[in-house]
C-alpha cells in the first residue's frame, strides 16, 4: 500500500521571487505540480498551503470597492476565496505535470471549513497581522468604523490584527480521505481553511473572522485523515539551531522529546519555524513521522536522505 502523505506548502510558495500577478504564480505553481505528480506513483497525496500574500491581497481589493452596494467581503470569506483561487492554480498545474508525463490521475480541490473553539483564548488576544499598512490615525478610524483590533507592526506601519485559534476538526474530513481513498490527489485546508465555528444549541456551523495557522491546520488534517507522514514545505531545506549565524547548525533526524527541549531554549521564532516545528511535533508524537525541508528536497527527504526528520 502506498503511504499517505500531507504537504503543507508555505503561504509564499507561490511568491518564490516576489511574484504578485496571477500569471506570475501560476507558473511557479507549474513547478510545484511537476514535483507532486512525480511523487504520485509512490504515495497518496493531499496538499494543504498557506495563502497569507493572497488573501492579503483579496482583503486591499475589498477595502478599496468597499461601498453600500457592494459592502466588501468578510475576512472568513476572503479566506474561502483565496482556497478557491490557489486551489485552481495547483489543480491546473498537477493536471498538467500529468499530461506532460503522460499520465492519467484526478485531482480535486475541496473548499474546507475548519473547526475552531468559540471561547479560544486567541480571541481575546488577537495577534495575526493581515491586509495592508495604515498610518496611526488612518488605522484608528477604521478601527472604530469596522470594529478592528489594530497594531503596530514591527515598525512598518499599522496593520488590522485577527484571532489565530487553533483547529479542533475539519468539516469535509470524510468527504477528503473518500477521494484519497479513490485514488485523487486532494488540496484541502487551504490557509489554514475557513474559520467556523459550532453554536451550542443546534450546532449550526457558522463562519467567524480569524487566521488559522496552515501547518497546525495541515496537522490536523493529517491525523484525521490518518497520514503516515506529515511534510512542512517551506524555503529551507531543514531547521537550524544559530540561523543566521557563523554557528548555524542544520538538523536531520531528530526525536520530537529533543526539538521540543530546543524548542523551550528559545532556538526558534514564533512567527517563523515555531508553528511547522510545533506542527510535526504534534504529529510525531501521535506515531506518525514529521519532515521539514524545501520544494527542492522535498522527494529526497521522503526517502530518508534530506530535510529534518523527526520522530516520537
Amino acid at each position: 500500500m502506498k503511504k499517505r502523505i500531507v504537504l503543507a506548502l508555505g503561504g509564499n510558495a507561490l511568491q518564490q521571487n516576489g511574484e504578485v500577478t496571477a500569471e506570475a504564480q501560476k507558473k511557479v505553481a507549474n513547478k510545484v505540480g511537476e514535483i507532486i505528480a512525480k511523487l504520485a506513483d509512490k504515495y497518496e497525496i493531499i496538499v494543504a498551503h498557506g495563502n497569507g500574500p493572497q488573501v492579503g491581497n483579496i482583503l486591499i481589493h475589498e477595502e478599496f470597492a468597499n461601498t453600500k452596494e457592494a459592502p466588501a467581503m468578510p475576512l472568513e470569506t476572503a479566506v474561502a476565496m483565496s482556497q478557491g483561487q490557489i486551489g485552481y492554480w495547483l489543480t491546473q498545474a498537477i493536471n498538467n505535470a500529468f499530461i506532460k508525463l503522460g499520465k492519467r490521475k484526478k485531482v480535486a480541490t475541496v473548499v474546507s471549513q475548519v473547526v475552531v473553539d468559540k471561547n479560544d483564548p486567541a480571541f481575546k488576544n488577537p495577534t495575526k497581522p493581515i491586509g495592508q499598512f495604515y498610518s496611526a490615525s488612518e488605522a484608528n478610524k477604521l478601527a472604530l468604523k469596522n470594529h478592528w483590533t489594530v497594531k503596530e507592526d514591527a515598525g512598518r506601519g499599522w496593520r488590522r490584527v485577527v484571532a489565530s485559534p487553533k483547529p479542533i476538526d475539519i468539516i469535509e474530513k470524510n468527504s477528503i480521505q473518500e477521494l484519497v481513498a479513490d485514488g485523487i490527489i486532494v488540496i484541502a485546508a487551504g490557509g489554514g481553511g475557513i474559520p467556523v465555528y459550532r453554536t451550542k444549541i443546534l450546532k449550526k456551523i457558522k463562519g467567524v473572522d480569524a487566521v488559522i495557522d496552515k501547518d497546525y491546520a495541515a496537522e490536523k488534517l493529517a491525523e484525521l485523515v490518518g497520514a503516515d507522514i506529515f511534510i512542512s514545505v517551506t524555503a529551507v531545506p531543514n531547521v537550524y539551531i544559530n540561523y543566521g549565524t557563523p554557528h548555524q547548525e542544520a538538523l536531520h533526524q531528530i526525536t520530537a522529546k529533543e526539538l521540543k527541549n530546543l524548542i523551550k531554549y528559545g532556538y526558534f521564532k514564533p512567527g517563523s519555524m515555531l508553528p511547522k516545528i510545533e506542527a510535526a511535533i504534534s504529529f510525531a508524537k501521535k506515531g506518525g513521522t514529521g519532515i521539514i525541508t524545501d520544494i527542492t528536497h522535498l522527494e529526497s527527504a521522503l526517502s530518508g536522505k534530506a530535510g529534518t526528520i523527526i520522530i516520537s
